[in-house]
């Protein structure tokens, strides 16, 4: 079963890579008037495409980060890259390293799922020449609450429930206070084995503001990167803790909708609204499209409603932002760069999104990411 889960996320994700760069081809071949005067025995889709811009066959990027956005930049990557003949290593290294990676200069862009912080910004006034790092809101999606419980197909959840779960306060998945909210389900006298990130991320970040936000009683460390609970296991990368969870019975843990797979279920999560919401690119567009742009001049960070009551919108949401400088990118790479953004935030680009359990970021918001990539320098 598993080799066939991953048999058929490969063809997923190559079928839309295809899809996409066969879309990306289709607008080279009707748009000759690009002007960048490229040979004949260039590729039919990099010669006068529009999404390839001036990006030269044969460059490569490096960029590193959001381990929550791997699976959407590798689709987007096989598509930009057979289309362009650009090539993009995207290590997928956790937030934290891509953004100490990014302000040391070593990469082209990175991702986060957590905006820039102030002393982050200044930092990156040193790699961008007369500019600095700024946030573009690129990729969506519910940070999954996956969980392994023999018998229970179906688990609800709240936020005080995860808190007292996640800080080892509540050990057994026959407690009380979970039967209350599963009043139906046969849970097991199991331990509960809650796992979480052991490299600094964004998907923590964003788990540990809406415990912070929907109830701080229960959740009393100031969050951030670096996981601050007590007890529970570890694993690096969105993927690592995924693995843990799939692994061990009784576990519980938490990552992008896109890593939920064979032997793992995801919880829906009790807000106080009608009904328990469970993840989906639906349920986090809708919380999205609520959110506001914080930001200032070009960075487009985004305030979450992480205590939301909406109906169907699924509060535990993340937005990943690929960072890149507004001025002073490097000019053997700001082309390939510009012309890969420019591609992702398109709607060909978004497209791709909601097949790999992912949302597409809303229609208001991802125009200003659009005439925001149109303008770096």
């Amino acid at each position: 079963m598993k080799l066939q889960r991953m048999n058929r996320r490969a063809l997923t994700l190559g079928a839309l890579a295809v899809s996409g760069a066969l879309a990306l081809t289709a607008c080279g071949s009707d748009d000759n008037g690009g002007g960048s005067g490229s040979s004949t025995s260039s590729s039919a889709a990099n010669a006068g495409s529009a999404v390839c811009g001036d990006a030269k066959k044969g460059q490569q990027l490096l960029a590193d980060g959001s381990s929550a956005q791997k699976n959407a930049i590798d689709a987007w990557v096989k598509a930009f890259s057979t289309a362009c003949g650009v090539q993009i290593n995207y290590k997928g290294g956790g937030s934290g390293a891509g953004v100490t990676s990014f302000n040391q200069g070593q990469l082209a862009f990175a991702g986060s799922d957590s905006a820039l912080k102030p002393e982050e910004v200044t930092a990156s006034k040193k790699v961008c020449s007369g500019g600095q790092g700024i946030d573009l809101p690129m990729v969506g999606g519910p940070i999954a609450l996956g969980y392994n419980v023999p018998g229970v197909d179906n688990l609800v959840l709240d936020a005080p429930t995860l808190a007292k779960i996640f800080d080892s306060k509540i050990t057994k998945w026959n407690d009380e206070a979970i039967k209350k909210l599963n009043p139906s389900a046969t849970l097991p006298d199991l331990k509960i084995q809650a796992f979480h990130r052991s490299d600094e991320s964004g998907t923590t970040d964003n788990f540990t503001k809406y415990l912070i936000a929907t109830t701080p009683d229960n959740w009393k460390y100031s969050g951030g990167k670096a996981w601050q609970g007590k007890g529970g296991q570890s694993a690096a990368g969105s993927a690592g803790v995924a693995a843990g969870v799939k692994q061990t019975s009784g576990a519980i843990g938490y990552f992008e909708l896109s890593y939920v797979a064979d032997g793992v279920k995801a919880v829906s999560i009790n807000t106080g609204a009608a009904a328990p919401v469970a993840p989906s690119t639906d349920s986090a567009t809708k919380d999205i499209a609520a959110a506001q742009v914080v930001g200032t001049g070009n960075d487009l960070t985004l305030k979450l409603d992480y205590n939301t009551k909406a109906e169907g919108a699924y509060p535990i949401t993340l937005v990943t932002y690929e960072i890149v400088c507004d001025k002073g990118n490097k000019a053997d790479t700001l082309p390939a760069t510009k012309a890969f953004l420019t591609y992702i935030a398109s709607e060909d680009g978004q497209k791709v999104l909601s097949g790999i359990n992912y949302a597409p970021i809303p229609d208001a918001i991802i125009t200003k990411v659009r005439s925001t990539i149109a303008s770096i320098s």
